[in-house]
């Protein structure tokens, strides 16, 4: 559902700006003394970056502050159930002429829009009783230093879910940061879509090409047995941004002994773990470090095996290091979390695990001193139902493992700690707020 989202955004984009190079070309054409005038900067939404609060969220990443960050590809979704509630702070007084909401395919068909002074008296200024979702833009009048809509109705089983909630008037206290959104998460992000599959893992069985079990490659396109840091340097890549030339791998997953690759594939990297002073202290991943994450030959969902599985659209099934049975219609999904703590020295190790380690009590231990971004591995594959259908190349659920080989640029990859992570900020994919 998602992802029929974005990709829907996607071609309005592409269509607004054909229309616009067309337009331009047919003037430039008429007349070499045709003046065009200079667009003015886009309006900033009175509730971007601003403390947004919710009556539910579906999961950790669907939180209410991500409906009014200023990025069109995180949302806020709530549960499955009537009604719910998003509300944003504008910080001070605001006479409101237009909301703007942007819904993802769990749209609401009854809801209404209030505005209050002081967050506990409530005047309603809309009213929808047949909502269609998409783009919705509602010309309001009102005033208040607190905007709240309240869904009543759903348009499918799942929660409600906008990937924006955008106030404009005037009157109110400029947004923090000269109107760009301050969202107080250290992260930014990659998108990296599958590109092949091999019995090959450069890190662990690295010169040997079948060496492995299957393996489902995201990123770098060039990856193989042979691949090394000059190879994944000169390769192009499916991510975004484009820049990442990294490298990541998981076991494949099979449905029935058939293949499944994920349809959404995400890595984020992330300063949670450990305490506001370390993340201040934060280094990039040095270019050429390879990480594995997991444990492909675990016997057993123990402490070794740190992946979680759980579902899409489904948050009441909870997650579990095996597989979980996922209701029809939603997607199961694998997290991964990485280790963030460096020994300051080993691009790899023997084990190809001991030169990192995971933080401990909110710091990074001492023999592992130097704190790195924590890579987070979110894929979600469409599939559901009966686990029994379900293996790895490895193994059962609990054997899923990662691994990673950092092609970043380095300059990229330092400006983005240096602006993302360290002033706990949330980037997006573009390594800006």
């Amino acid at each position: 559902m998602a992802r029929t989202s974005i990709l829907s955004r996607g071609r309005r984009h592409r269509l607004r700006l054909a229309v616009l190079v067309s337009a331009v070309a047919a003037l430039a054409g008429a007349s070499l003394t045709v003046a065009i005038p200079q667009a003015g900067a886009a309006e900033t939404p009175l509730s971007q970056g601003r403390p947004a609060t919710a009556s539910s969220a579906e999961n950790a990443g669907t939180p209410a502050s991500a409906a009014v960050d200023g990025n069109g590809g995180t949302r806020w979704s709530s549960a499955f159930s009537d009604p719910q509630w998003l509300q944003v702070d504008l910080g001070s007084t605001a006479t409101i002429n237009r909301v703007v909401l942007d819904w993802e395919g769990a749209y609401a068909t009854a809801f209404t829009v209030q505005t209050s002074a002081d967050g506990a008296a409530w005047t309603t200024i809309h009213t929808a009783t047949a909502g269609t979702g998409g783009d919705q833009t509602l010309n309001v009048s009102g005033t208040g230093r607190y905007v709240r809509l309240t869904t009543t109705g759903r348009a499918t089983q799942y929660g409600v879910s906008l990937w924006e909630f955008q106030v404009y008037g005037t009157g109110a206290t400029p947004p923090p940061n000269g109107g760009g959104p301050v969202v107080r998460v250290a992260e930014f992000l990659a998108e990296c879509p599958f590109t092949h599959r091999l019995p090959d893992d450069p890190i662990v069985f690295p010169g040997l090409p079948g060496g492995s079990h299957m393996h489902s490659f995201f990123g770098n396109t060039s990856t193989d047995a042979h691949s090394d840091l000059t190879s994944l340097l000169n390769a192009d890549s499916t991510c975004s941004p484009r820049i990442d030339l990294s490298s990541y791998w998981v076991p494949t997953l099979y449905n029935d002994n058939v293949p499944v690759e994920p349809t959404g594939t995400t890595f984020y990297y992330l300063g949670e773990g450990v305490r506001d002073d370390v993340i201040a202290r934060t280094q990039p991943l040095p270019l050429g470090l390879r990480i594995v994450a997991g444990n492909a030959k675990a016997t057993q969902p123990d402490d070794t095996s740190n992946a979680r599985w759980s579902c899409l659209h489904a948050g009441h099934v909870g997650s579990s290091k095996n597989f979980v049975t996922c209701p029809a219609g939603t997607m199961l999904e694998s997290y991964l979390d990485f280790p963030q703590c460096w020994n300051g020295r080993d691009l790899d190790s023997a084990d190809h695990k001991s030169h990192m380690a995971y933080p401990v009590a909110g710091t990074c231990p001492a023999s592992h001193p130097v704190p790195v971004p924590k890579l987070r591995q979110v894929l979600r594959y469409p599939v559901n139902g009966d686990p029994a259908k379900f293996r790895l190349a490895s193994g059962p659920g609990f054997t899923m493992h990662g691994d990673f080989f950092n092609a970043w640029p380095e300059a990229e990859m330092e400006r983005r700690v240096r602006d993302c992570i360290r002033p706990i900020i949330k980037c997006g994919a573009d390594g800006h707020p």
